[in-house]
């Protein structure tokens, strides 16, 4: 058994956890500043601040479809790439890396062949205005075209988490965003470029990662690596993988979904500054939501190695600390910007009108966060536990079943007030139902092993 497999596999959980999750929280950490990095420039790009960073706002729909993509064939594959090595099958956890990373690159192609030549009619779709669809195109462009690196970068890192090597997957994010940071105000100010230059910034960090990826699967060091026999595309084994990743896929995708309703709901209701909030409040639900998947992250090959091994207990005590670490986060940082608004309202523009109109909303808007933590946990759990179907009707239930019909019906009787508060009622009911369900699959669950335990102790 190799260094990692035996830390996966005996070492204390509440040292384990830690030592897997912070490392993972910091990548996600440094990869919200990947994402919203673009936007605190662009926001503050003078005279055209707000309506460039409107364009950008409109452009993340179509950002968030191209890393679902991602999202299925990586965090489909990982835990079951986990699993297999928790059962001692090397060869499989092989051929669902080789058989991910074959699909991850047709996904690409096509996704660029779709949204090249539509990008126009897609983004006035998604809230765009006559003033607004300059910047938005400038950006998207030179994004699509990158499209290839963000999947590899995105989609295999979780290959590299899912072994244990928790370091090495933040030092993917890490080098891209750092160079991101730096290319940012090179391009976008010295070079002025504008909303052009920060997509290009973004595709070239982004190759880089795609590029330390590719090179250290490719390292026979590691038990999960690329070999040869296994580039291709095995349909036994791509199934269950797309059945497992369709959860997160749905959860990126319906995100797609809800920016595309609040967007041209504003733009309805409100007008571009409108927009523009809305822009802000998508990125700080990300400040709260990529930390809390961070902890997941750190979890997920704790769970899944110990649940292919048949080891109950261990799979318990870290969903335990998970809960608790997950839920604790929520309550503290949406607590911050509940209480302090116009704070981090500044980092995103300078214009006294969208501050104004961005701090009333965000105490609206991020409420239903508080209690994020559990719903976090709990749907991450199901992922790392194999569970498909039930972690993709509750990743359908918060955003397509409860807050897309109250995103549109809503602001019929309250404006843009309405969209607001579909987002906290909706995340309370997802909260609620979410953790109930886990909670009874869990008796279950375990009732069932522990059962198997007491009859094979009474067999001896």
């Amino acid at each position: 058994m190799g260094t990692n497999e035996q830390s996966l596999s005996e070492e204390p959980i509440g040292k384990l956890l830690p030592r897997l999750a912070l490392p993972t929280v910091f990548a996600q950490l440094i990869n919200l500043l990947y994402n919203i990095v673009d936007r605190v420039y662009v926001g503050h790009i003078p005279e055209i601040g707000s309506m460039a960073l409107a364009g950008l706002g409109v452009c993340f729909p179509v950002i968030i479809l191209i890393s679902a993509f991602a999202y299925l064939v990586g965090q489909g594959g990982a835990p079951r790439a986990a699993m297999a090595l928790g059962a001692g099958d090397r060869e499989q956890a092989g051929r669902i890396l080789g058989t991910a990373t074959v699909f991850l690159i047709l996904t690409a192609i096509v996704l660029t062949a779709v949204f090249l030549p539509s990008m126009e009619p897609i983004l006035l779709l998604f809230g765009a205005s006559e003033t607004t669809i300059p910047y938005a195109l400038s950006y998207l462009r030179i994004y699509v075209l990158g499209t290839i690196f963000v999947q590899l970068a995105l989609g295999l890192n979780q290959f590299i988490s899912c072994q244990g090597y928790a370091t090495t997957a933040m030092k993917t994010v890490l080098i891209g965003a750092v160079i991101n940071i730096i290319l940012d105000p090179v391009l976008i100010f010295a070079f002025d470029m504008g909303v052009a230059g920060a997509a290009l910034a973004t595709v070239l960090s982004q190759t880089v990662s795609a590029v330390w990826v590719v090179a250290f699967l490719g390292k026979s060091r590691a038990p999960i690596h690329f070999e040869k026999r296994f580039l291709k595309i095995d349909r036994k084994v791509l199934a269950p993988v797309l059945g497992l990743g369709i959860s997160p896929f749905i959860m990126q995708a319906t995100e797609c979904l809800i920016q595309l309703v609040f967007n041209t709901g504003m733009q309805k209701y409100g007008n571009d500054y409108y927009v523009s909030v809305m822009a802000i409040l998508f990125s700080l639900s990300q400040v709260m939501w990529l930390p809390m998947q961070g902890i997941c992250m750190g979890a997920t090959p704790i769970i899944s190695y110990n649940y292919g091994a048949g080891n109950m207990e261990r799979v318990r005590a870290a969903f335990r600390l998970l809960f608790r670490s997950t839920v604790l986060y929520s309550l503290v940082f949406t607590g911050m910007f509940l209480l302090f608004p116009d704070f981090f309202m500044m980092f995103f523009t300078s214009d006294p009108q969208v501050k104004s109109l961005g701090a009333r909303a965000m105490r609206i808007y991020l409420f239903g966060f508080l209690f994020m933590g559990a719903q976090s946990a709990c749907q991450q759990s199901f992922l790392a536990l194999g569970q498909a179907r039930i972690s993709m009707f509750l990743a359908l239930l918060r955003k397509v079943i409860l807050l897309t019909p109250l995103a549109l019906i809503l602001p019929v009787f309250f404006g843009t007030d309405g969209l607001l508060i579909a987002e906290p009622v909706s995340d309370m009911t997802a909260i609620a139902v979410t953790t109930f369900t886990f909670w009874r699959f869990s008796r279950k669950a375990f009732r069932a092993e522990q059962g198997k335990e007491m009859g094979a102790a009474g067999g001896i």
